[in-house]
């Protein structure tokens, strides 16, 4: 609902549309990652202390702690100059983008800080989240409870650390690290993405920010840096993320190949092709918004309402199914759209669905239900 610009939606409007998401699972029962939720904590935030979550943060938080140059939104740090610009693949290079942040979102990833804010934040809470100047930020009791393990999940297999347990505390991820305890988190936004560590009793962090947007690469230097701590010889990280992910972007290429393969061979049939008046109108999914599928200049268009910068073209790769190739070619998310006929053969409905596993899962392409608005 604000991912990658969040258009015209309010943070009312997010809560309000939060009711029509059918849940995965039971409460509990398992790690779904969810942003919306973290935007209705900041609400929250708001509500109580009449404060806006950013002044809130940065009154509360970082100014006791020490972080002078971070803000609370993006928008708060437009008069710095010295800033980094975002950088996405496409077609193998890396190209500035814009910064995606919606301010509505400010609660789950607004934040702008730096290395030197970054590693006194870090040491705040390596030191019982405590500030250089001896104030508590957080009891001992609920610092406790941020750091224990609220939902476990699986150990990945042939860990290079021995992990023997993994999961979520609150807001942060928690493992053991040869016998160490680890508390972590990553972020990611078009064209940037972060990881942070903590191995406390070691007295370690890690703050790795880019701008870029591949995990292997925070991956390479947080886990060189920490076998240099744990007395692990050099295992050569970069070598075994490049193998790996030369491997996974091998399959999304392939996997992005053939569905565009098939689209072009379809596209020569052209007395195969639904018609226009089959499923060109307007789309409604509770959640999500209108979304328009139009026909302009001998091309078939998308556009979201709520989400301006979402559109694309349409290229017919079945009877009831088109690619939707997004204009900004940095989502790197091209999507199936599904068209669901009646008897008459009229679109009643559309689901959308990745071509690629490379999509991120911050499009939640698989939770619209998307109803064509006019139709019985």
């Amino acid at each position: 609902m604000f991912f990658p610009d969040g258009g015209s939606l309010t943070v009312n409007d997010i809560i309000h549309n939060v009711r029509y998401l059918k849940p995965v699972n039971s409460f509990r029962a398992g790690i779904n990652y969810n942003n919306i939720l973290f935007i209705v904590a900041g609400e929250v935030i708001h509500r109580i202390s009449g404060l806006s979550w950013a002044d809130f943060i940065e009154q509360r938080i970082m100014q006791p702690v020490g972080m002078t140059s971070s803000f609370g939104s993006y928008i708060r740090a437009k008069a710095i100059s010295n800033k980094i610009d975002a950088h996405a693949p496409v077609d193998g290079k890396a190209i500035p983008v814009p910064h995606d942040w919606n301010e509505t979102a400010n609660a789950a990833g607004g934040i702008m800080s730096n290395i030197h804010d970054m590693t006194i934040w870090a040491e705040c809470l390596m030191n019982n989240f405590t500030t250089r100047d001896g104030k508590k930020l957080v009891s001992d009791k609920n610092a406790q409870q941020l750091w224990s393990l609220q939902i476990a999940d699986k150990v990945a297999p042939k860990s290079p650390y021995d992990t023997s347990f993994f999961g979520y505390g609150l807001g942060w991820f928690l493992s053991d690290v040869k016998g160490h305890k680890q508390v972590q988190h990553t972020g990611g936004l078009i064209g940037t993405v972060t990881q942070f560590t903590l191995i406390p009793d070691l007295k370690l962090g890690i703050v790795i920010l880019t701008n870029q947007q591949s995990g292997a690469a925070f991956n390479t230097i947080t886990n060189t840096v920490k076998d240099s701590y744990l007395g692990i010889e050099n295992r050569n990280w970069l070598k075994t993320y490049a193998i790996r992910m030369a491997t996974l972007n091998a399959t999304y290429e392939k996997q992005k190949k053939d569905a565009f393969s098939r689209s072009a061979s379809f596209s020569k049939e052209k007395k195969h092709w639904p018609k226009p008046e089959q499923f060109v109108g307007t789309y409604q999914d509770q959640w999500f918004g209108d979304v328009i599928i139009k026909e302009e200049r001998n091309e078939f268009r998308i556009t979201c309402q709520r989400s301006p910068r979402l559109k694309g073209e349409l290229l017919p790769y079945s009877n009831n199914v088109f690619i939707i190739k997004w204009d900004d070619r940095s989502y790197d998310a091209d999507a199936y759209i599904i068209f669901n006929y009646d008897e008459n053969g009229q679109a009643q409905s559309a689901l959308l669905k990745p071509i690629s596993d490379v999509t991120d899962f911050s499009f939640d392409f698989s939770d619209l239900n998307l109803n064509r608005k006019g139709m019985k």
